[in-house]
């Protein structure tokens, strides 16, 4: 029985193909992604590196400045023997007209197996991946306010890697939770993943005109959302993003809403901490919290190269079985 493609990142056989949101996967997907990033990470705490894609092309294409998400997948990419080539966007074609398809099928010219690809625009990574060559596949290392998946993802493993089974855990996220694309994909991942309670902390101004319709709880006093919760998520203020000024100012904030080492107190006494980054200092988290026992802020970027590395390696073979089922299938035919 011929099998359908149920969403553009998923192939005939429902496995990724590419990887652009968490909307439309299923728990098995997620949790495949957390276990092959934990077989990457050693008894140590240290990744190797690994051949997984030894002979394969992967082209970094951000169009959106970052620091920590270029350097985890170019680490990721190279720790599995890849090819790595980052697009320098300010003197790329695009700035001289070219349009982002003609750019993206000359890259396509030069072999290239996979595009990470970050932008401004929400939907961007989609646009490519519909307009790709069947063997290439996306990843969406986060477009606009939309989602950022691999982010979600090693939160995930970060908190799995803590405290075991994501299920039953109280999770609390604090900040921005209007124009977070990291949000988004950490509420749909924390959803499959069946935890207990997600709580989304935050001046109304910062919080969707409906946040309930995401399935969680909403507080805007930051002492009742705490209570009692397993793991804290701070995200930053995205000014980027804000078409007006939606909060008196940042100092403001801080006192109503940064995570202060007397405000963790009300979460449980083993709570993690943690913050996708980059993380402000004295805005939406004190540095006595940042640096403290309780935080795992640098154990997800660790993990954030695991979680890549098995991103790409999970599409990569997924493609290579499709491969060689359709050529079974042709020989059974023959």
């Amino acid at each position: 029985m011929r099998l359908t493609t149920p969403n553009l990142q998923l192939n005939q056989q429902g496995e990724l193909r590419h990887f652009l949101t968490l909307e439309g996967l299923k728990p098995r997907h997620l949790n495949q992604i957390l276990d092959v990033a934990d077989g990457f990470i050693d008894e140590h705490g240290e990744i190797g590196k690994v051949p997984n894609l030894h002979g394969k092309t992967i082209m970094n294409l951000f169009f959106e400045p970052s620091t920590r998400t270029l350097t985890t997948f170019e680490i990721a990419e190279k720790r599995l023997s890849a090819d790595v080539v980052n697009l320098n966007i300010a003197t790329s074609s695009t700035k001289k007209g070219e349009t982002l398809l003609d750019t993206l099928w000359n890259l396509q010219a030069m072999l290239a197996d996979i595009f990470v690809v970050r932008h401004s625009e929400s939907g961007a990574a989609h646009f490519i991946a519909r307009h790709v060559a069947p063997h290439i596949h996306v990843i969406n290392a986060g477009d606009g306010q939309h989602a950022h998946p691999t982010q979600a993802m090693l939160d995930m493993l970060t908190i799995r890697r803590h405290k075991g089974d994501i299920y039953d855990l109280k999770v609390a996220i604090i900040g921005d939770i209007q124009h977070s694309r990291v949000v988004r994909s950490q509420i749909q991942a924390l959803s499959l993943l069946e935890a207990r309670e997600i709580r989304v902390i935050g001046p109304k101004t910062l919080m969707p005109p409906d946040p309930s319709a995401l399935g969680v709880h909403v507080f805007d006093n930051i002492e009742d959302g705490l209570d009692d919760v397993d793991v804290i998520i701070n995200v930053r203020l995205q000014s980027e993003r804000m078409k007006s000024a939606l909060l008196p100012s940042e100092k403001e904030f801080f006192n109503l809403y940064g995570l202060t080492k007397s405000r963790l107190a009300y979460a449980k006494p083993d709570a993690i901490v943690m913050h996708p980054g980059p993380v402000n200092r004295g805005v939406e988290i004190d540095s006595e919290v940042v640096d403290g026992e309780q935080s795992v802020i640098l154990d997800q970027v660790t993990n954030g190269i695991a979680v890549r590395m098995a991103v790409m390696s999970i599409i990569t073979e997924n493609a290579q079985a499709l491969k060689e089922s359709t050529q079974s299938m042709q020989e059974d035919r023959a």
